[in-house]
């Protein structure tokens, strides 16, 4: 089963797969979802009305455009380049995330979120 989500903003929109994990099966329980973005060097994260523990495979240091669940924060987060904590160019979450899937395309489109945009994460077509 493809699980896929639209994450859409003011200036453009991109689209995710996700692999079936308990975090992405909660996630999309509570679709559609409009949020406020906030943007933390090249990361855009958003709340969500999902609670969750952390899972087994949960990392700090994620690939670009990674869709991740930072529990502490009960937030998605979309990393796309560097953040003020990472070593150089990785892109490293403020802690250990719930790794849900990742952006279909190129994550850079991301930089065109700005903080305090509206943000939409609703189910995509297969």
């Amino acid at each position: 089963m493809t699980l896929r989500i639209r994450i859409s903003w003011p200036a453009g929109h991109t689209t995710a797969t996700l692999d079936e994990t308990p975090t992405s099966k909660a996630l999309l329980g509570a679709l559609p979802i409009a949020s406020t973005a906030h943007t933390w060097g090249e990361e855009v994260y958003f709340d969500t009305p999902v609670s969750t523990a952390v899972e087994d495979d949960a990392r700090q240091v994620v690939e670009p455009g990674t869709v991740a669940f930072w529990t502490e924060g009960d937030a998605l987060a979309l990393p796309y380049g560097p953040t003020p904590i990472s070593r150089g160019s990785e892109c490293r979450l403020a802690s250990p995330c719930n790794l849900l899937g990742s952006l279909d395309g190129d994550p850079r489109v991301l930089a065109t979120v700005r903080d305090g945009d509206p943000i939409r994460v609703e189910r995509a077509e297969p």
